[in-house]
């Protein structure tokens, strides 16, 4: 009588007296991530452990890392735009007085990774 999982196409080996199953993970491209893809690898990791398995045993979390880094960092660059032209950052301002444009764009840079942690890596 076959089992479930030699029904189902599975094989095992034997090691010793014991049979074990073979199985293997899919073989999925890792595409490469950035600074936001592993922070949402970490979040899944700590927080989500059954999607990060579910996604990890499917071989969907590399794609889904690499996507999530490609908006997190298309988003960053329309956020601080759109705060810049909303607080008036120009590069008039950075020529003028150097410090103060530095220290705007580190404030603007800040909210639009909080804004980003919110809505997109911690979901």
């Amino acid at each position: 009588m076959k089992s479930v999982f030699e029904a189902m196409g599975g094989t095992y080996r034997q090691c010793g007296d014991f049979f074990i199953p073979e199985i293997a993970l899919p073989d999925t491209p890792r595409n490469p991530i950035g600074k936001y893809g592993r922070m949402r690898n970490l979040y899944l990791k700590g927080h989500r452990r059954i999607l990060y398995n579910a996604m990890l045993l499917d071989g969907t979390l590399w794609n889904h890392l690499a996507e999530v880094d490609k908006t997190c960092k298309e988003r960053m660059d329309m956020l601080i735009l759109g705060m810049k032209e909303t607080q008036g950052i120009t590069e008039e301002l950075k020529a003028r007085v150097s410090m103060a444009w530095v220290g705007a764009m580190n404030n603007i840079r800040n909210a639009a990774e909080e804004i980003l942690f919110a809505e997109v890596i911690y979901a």
